[in-house]
């Protein structure tokens, strides 16, 4: 099992002792998320599958939080702002937009980069490394201005 796991799971009893509800709520529907990719793909769960379901749940709530805003359902909006607080403390630490841009551009000078359709390329060997610590969109939209 995965540390990162296992550390999500500590949590989650640590939670429930602690009476935190919307903290334990996030960890348990984080919980059912990795269960259930376990049992359709069938596979062992790593650190990599983890960051990727917690990217998701993230991206999942900021999209939530912007519906409800837009219904004037504040109160919906703060639990997801609490989920998100929640899930955040598992992702590792954000890159700068310096580190970013250095990243970049080692991928494009490892795949011999120059032009738009070499986006896949550059994109293939940035994922692995960004996986959870930058907005994707976002550096999809460096590479493109990079290349373009």
């Amino acid at each position: 099992m995965s540390d990162l796991l296992l550390k999500i799971k500590s949590d989650m009893k640590d939670a429930m002792r602690n009476k935190e509800k919307t903290r334990l709520a996030a960890i348990r529907m984080t919980l059912a998320a990795v269960k259930q990719i376990e049992v359709d793909q069938r596979i062992e769960i790593t650190d990599a599958h983890v960051l990727t379901i917690l990217d998701k749940m993230i991206k999942q709530r900021r999209d939530s939080i912007s519906q409800f805003e837009a219904a004037n359902r504040q109160e919906l909006a703060d639990i997801e702002k609490a989920e998100i607080e929640t899930l955040q403390t598992y992702m590792p630490k954000p890159l700068t937009d310096e580190e970013i841009s250095e990243l970049i551009d080692g991928a494009m000078a490892e795949s011999g980069a120059e032009s738009m359709r070499d986006m896949g390329k550059v994109m293939g060997i940035l994922k692995p490394q960004l996986q959870g610590r930058a907005d994707m969109g976002a550096v999809s939209g460096k590479i493109k201005a990079k290349l373009g």
